[in-house]
């Protein structure tokens, strides 16, 4: 009764913090709903260790935290990559960025050539997301801010309708009105919705402005929080490996970063609001996510891509299987290339044959089947190409490949990965590093036979001018 009354107060819009309400047993729910409809949401580039859910104790994802409290809440869930295009493209094939190979904006990028990457032509042979469930009947709609999950790359594969916001980075503000009219039109069929915007970016700013709500009395204003400030930090701190920022200007940083999320957190209550007034929450399957988190100054850097540290990988990821009341923190670890074949097996739809690579992540929530190793890559700019793997006791490895460098962390004594431990354990960084090969070759990639050569391969306007 109580977890009732807790998904009946969500969903008239009471999204503070409740007091909790007991877990729920997932071996009392069924393990697929077939034909149910479908939300995937993604807020782009946020960090699961910001969400309140998660243990964030600044009170910024209301809205959020609520949805969460019935649903099942991986507490340790990674990504397959530190930047849009190739962690969201694992979304919708259901393979790792070395396998689907949107690894970089541009297939190619020379002075002669600039060929820019897209699924279908590069690996034609396999199915997204979209594709798999318009065959089974579904209607498929996608809205999404633009720049990395525009259509262009291939995103749009499968979709009846794909928007993308004119422009780059566009916010939750444009996709949730697109996406609810939609939903409005096709209410009557199963469907299949990806929801998506880049409010908590920093090349996203709010339509009206930031208003500081976050940011400490007595900030001297040294910053103001801008996009071209965020781009300066985020090139200096990649050409000289590192910043030196005051401790004041580091906590406006991350207050401007808890606004962004803050305002993105009320755009998604409001969807929700709408949702239920469409009457569809009993028959339908949310998966809320992110494709990554985003550095602010955590290891002296600034957004994304560029390492693959708990800052940039650790994401939150929340299941509600269709009609769910109440919910359960998953303590054991989960890959977003899990997130397709969790979808489908729920849905009750066949999986591509032989695709992929990921596991349904339902007998993992009932407790049915172990934890394994996660695994993560990034090709960011090919100005760094970096391998790890995360396992269930919480050690991670991050081979740095054309460097050759190996780190290794206690995520459980040293959740902000400042001890490297690979020189004093190296019998341990050694067995990882053979896992970490393994699991490539595995794949078709043997990482020992590749040249590591860095180059030059944009994602921003601004960047390879006149080359």
């Amino acid at each position: 009764m109580r977890a009732l009354l807790a998904l009946s107060l969500a969903l008239a819009g009471c999204y503070g913090r409740p007091a909790p309400v007991p877990d729920v047993d997932p071996t009392t729910l069924p393990t697929s709903y077939e034909g149910c409809n479908v939300v995937l949401v993604s807020f782009d580039a946020l960090q699961a260790a910001h969400v309140g859910s998660l243990g964030y104790p600044r009170d910024v994802t209301p809205a959020l935290d609520a949805f969460a409290r019935d649903a099942f809440r991986f507490k340790r869930a990674y990504s397959v990559s530190s930047w849009t295009v190739p962690a969201s493209m694992t979304w919708f094939t259901g393979v790792y960025p070395s396998e689907h190979r949107m690894v970089n904006r541009f297939a190619e990028y020379s002075a002669g050539r600039k060929k820019p990457a897209n699924l279908q032509e590069m690996v034609p042979h396999l199915s997204t997301l979209a594709e798999v469930l318009r065959r089974a009947g579904y209607a498929t709609g996608g809205f999404t801010g633009n720049a990395g999950v525009s259509g262009g790359f291939g995103f749009e594969a499968g979709f009846d309708v794909y928007f993308h916001e004119k422009g780059k980075f566009g916010g939750l503000g444009r996709s949730v009105p697109e996406a609810l009219a939609w939903l409005k039109a096709n209410k009557g069929r199963k469907f299949f919705l990806f929801l998506h915007g880049y409010d908590a970016h920093g090349q996203s700013t709010p339509d009206d402005g930031l208003d500081h709500r976050y940011v400490e009395r007595g900030y001297d204003g040294r910053y103001s929080g801008s996009e071209q400030e965020q781009e300066a930090l985020r090139e200096e701190g990649l050409q000289k490996g590192f910043l030196t920022l005051r401790d004041a200007d580091v906590r406006f940083w991350r207050a401007v970063y808890d606004e962004k999320i803050n305002r993105a957190d009320a755009l998604f209550k409001g969807f929700l609001d709408e949702f239920a007034k469409l009457g569809l929450i009993g028959n339908t399957l949310f998966v809320v996510t992110s494709d990554h988190g985003t550095e602010v100054y955590e290891h002296r850097r600034f957004d994304h891509g560029f390492t693959l540290y708990d800052e940039l990988i650790r994401v939150p990821m929340f299941i509600r299987f269709p009609g769910q009341a109440g919910g359960k923190t998953v303590e054991e670890v989960a890959s977003s290339v899990d997130v397709m074949p969790t979808i489908l097996a729920l849905a009750g739809v066949p999986a591509p044959k032989g695709q992929l690579r990921g596991r349904d992540l339902v007998p993992l929530i009932r407790g049915d089947e172990p934890a394994r190793d996660c695994f993560s890559e990034t090709d960011y700019r090919e100005y760094t190409f970096k391998r790890a793997v995360t396992t269930p006791a919480g050690i991670r490895l991050i081979l740095t490949m054309e460097t050759g460098r190996r780190e290794m962390y206690d995520l459980n004594a040293d959740p902000g990965e400042q001890d490297d431990l690979a020189g004093r354990d190296k019998a341990r960084a050694d067995e990882l590093e053979r896992n970490l090969f393994d699991h490539w070759k595995a794949l078709g990639h043997d990482l020992k036979a590749r040249a590591w050569k860095v180059g030059l391969n944009p994602v921003y306007e601004s960047q390879g001018k006149g080359k």
